[in-house]
């Protein structure tokens, strides 16, 4: 490409809307241009980063074994009815979906499971059709409330899932084991530093999953990691060991305080001088259940300092009532009143009727503590468990925090940090494949004959990497004050050649010669050919992060021409008859080296 015929500029400032590195930097490289609300035009530079990266995930996908296909990015609504997703998505508000001429709804899909069940349940029928994993690339929907951190989170974003089909449990594995080795692969060959974390399976489901993770202060997910060990977990499903506070021992008689609109914990600390660890929050949830029109309710307690995880509060919430949950959301004010006869920021335990009660680890240990007195304007003091409330089931249900033990080692302190997620691997099981039963309707019946001539459900996994992920993880990563610094093998090109004066006839013609048989050697190369000062053109070339730029200018009356490395900042000075080999020679060298994974 030839730059005086490119129309797209570069931009000097900050976009004021831009909150994360990489959405500023390339809105002011002219990699992408906003259209609405969490929906972006990807131009020429950024299609050909996107391109590259989903051809070192195509590459990966077939060398394990797994099958491309393309599947409609519209589903009939029946097959999310099918599963139980319809309701669970748009009870979220996250899901499109629209209706046809003949009032046919059909969904954008989010993900392709139901789709892509329903084919293998007409197409399998026997044990040796198994096991098989398809795959695919397409464009993504999900109606974000708050769309943000530029690519990183957007109402429609290109994605590579897979899903492999097995005869049983150690298929599976063997399949979701390759599909691991595939994505660390492929993200090495993309030049990402990554950690392979445990994680919740969210709505997608299945019995256990994993995140490849990029750590980066842009990213929305809290990564929690050993400072000993390997251990490393997405803070929806960490455990840290917890220390809890020397307790004193004396018995003491519970009392209650006049509190008035003192309703935090911070307000609360202040008003008695304890600290809050020794204190007790009560917090309602309301929970709907699948299947139910009205939801039940639950009490939260959670020591002062902590705060609760929704996710592990979710699956214990499930086991209480032995059902699946389809949503679950603080309660409303009108149902802690109704519940606890009190106004909100004075709930307790005590006397909490109506409703089940589910405490946190890090309550049991504790003695004299503080809680809500279920009474407007009131608190209890020197609160004792068994005494002055029953017991109540204990669970893990708050969030890890910095400096916590690690659950995995001895002597591990855990650190939280924030992550962009690359990827993420399902172990699914049945969930998807089983067959209705009047208990539970959902499923698809994608089932198989054994052996022994015996039906029986395919067990699944799904694979989902976020390509805008890839190139955004990689901006975060390798920058600078002057702009992005792309790994060769994803680099929109791996040469710019800037012209210190494109109305220079030598420059001109020795430029353009360059650049004709680089891009023939197959090395891509861009010719900055503008009417610009050198130097605006160079601020340019830091801004894209051209892997290499070629300079032809004063010293091209020695007959050399100048190559810098935008990585490491080294300048070789290259005879003009020399440079083509030269040059190509380094990007080879660079790829083999990216391209050398275990």
């Amino acid at each position: 490409m030839k730059l005086s015929q490119y129309p797209i500029k570069t931009l000097k400032e900050d976009p004021k809307e831009a909150d994360a590195v990489s959405h500023k930097l390339m809105l002011r490289a002219g990699f992408i241009r906003p259209l609405a609300s969490g929906l972006y035009i990807y131009l020429p530079p950024m299609w050909r980063v996107l391109r590259k990266a989903e051809q070192i995930v195509r590459e990966e996908m077939d060398k394990a074994g797994a099958i491309e296909l393309r599947m409609p990015i519209l589903s009939p609504r029946e097959l999310w009815d099918q599963t139980g997703r319809f309701e669970d998505y748009t009870r979220g508000n996250n899901l499109f979906y629209l209706q046809d001429r003949r009032g046919v709804q059909l969904v954008l899909a989010p993900t392709h499971e139901e789709i892509i069940t329903s084919l293998v349940a007409n197409e399998v029928r026997s044990y040796k059709d198994l096991p098989v994993n398809f795959y695919h690339f397409s464009p993504k929907f999900r109606d974000e409330a708050r769309p943000r951190g530029g690519l990183n989170r957007t109402r429609e974003f290109p994605m590579k899932d897979a899903y492999s089909f097995d005869v049983d449990e150690a298929g599976l594995n063997a399949s979701y084991e390759a599909m691991r080795l595939a994505y660390i692969r492929a993200f090495k060959r993309c030049g990402l530093e990554f950690l392979t974390i445990d994680a919740d399976p969210g709505a997608i489901g299945g019995t256990g999953s994993q995140e490849f993770m990029v750590r980066s202060e842009s990213g929305e997910d809290s990564v929690i990691t050993c400072d000993t060990c390997n251990y490393a977990a997405n803070i929806e499903t960490a455990i840290s060991k917890l220390a809890t506070p020397s307790q004193d021992e004396r018995l003491k008689d519970s009392h209650i305080e006049h509190t008035p609109n003192v309703k935090t914990v911070d307000q609360l600390v202040e008003l008695f001088h304890l600290p809050a660890s020794q204190m007790v929050k009560t917090i309602l949830y309301e929970v709907w259940l699948k299947g139910s029109k009205e939801p039940e309710v639950i009490a939260v307690l959670m020591r002062g300092d902590f705060d609760i995880n929704e996710v592990k509060l979710g699956k214990v919430a499930s086991k209480m009532f032995n059902r699946p949950l389809a949503e679950m959301a603080i309660a409303r004010p009108e149902v802690v009143i109704e519940k606890t006869n009190a106004q909100v920021g004075f709930a307790g335990p005590i006397g909490l009727e109506g409703v089940k009660i589910v405490a946190d680890e890090s309550v049991r240990p504790l003695k004299n503590f503080l809680c809500g007195a279920n009474k407007t304007d009131y608190h209890v003091l020197d609160v004792k468990i068994g005494r002055d409330f029953a017991e109540p089931k204990f669970a893990d249900l708050r969030n890890a925090v910095e400096g916590d033990g690690c659950s995995r080692c001895q002597n591990g302190k855990i650190r939280v940090t924030k992550g962009i997620e690359l990827g993420h691997i399902f172990k699914l099981g049945t969930k998807y494949s089983r067959r209705p039963t009047p208990d539970d309707p959902t499923g698809l019946s994608a089932t198989y004959l054994d052996k022994d001539g015996k039906e029986r459900e395919i067990v699944m996994g799904c694979y989902g990497i976020g390509i805008t992920r890839i190139t955004t993880s990689a901006i975060e990563l390798y920058h600078d004050k002057y702009g992005m610094i792309w790994p060769i093998t994803i680099a929109p090109w791996h040469v710019v050649i800037v012209l210190a004066n494109s109305i220079d006839s030598q420059q001109l013609e020795v430029g353009t010669k360059l650049y004709q048989e680089l891009n023939q050697a197959g090395v891509e190369t861009v010719l900055d050919n503008r009417e610009e000062r050198i130097g605006f053109k160079l601020n340019d070339a830091d801004l894209i992060g051209y892997p290499y730029k070629l300079i032809v200018g004063k010293s091209l009356k020695d007959g050399v021409v100048e190559l810098k490395s935008r990585k490491t900042g080294e300048v070789i000075l290259l005879p003009t008859d020399e440079a083509i080999e030269k040059i190509k020679e380094l990007v080879q060298k660079e790829f083999a080296k990216a391209n050398q994974v275990e």
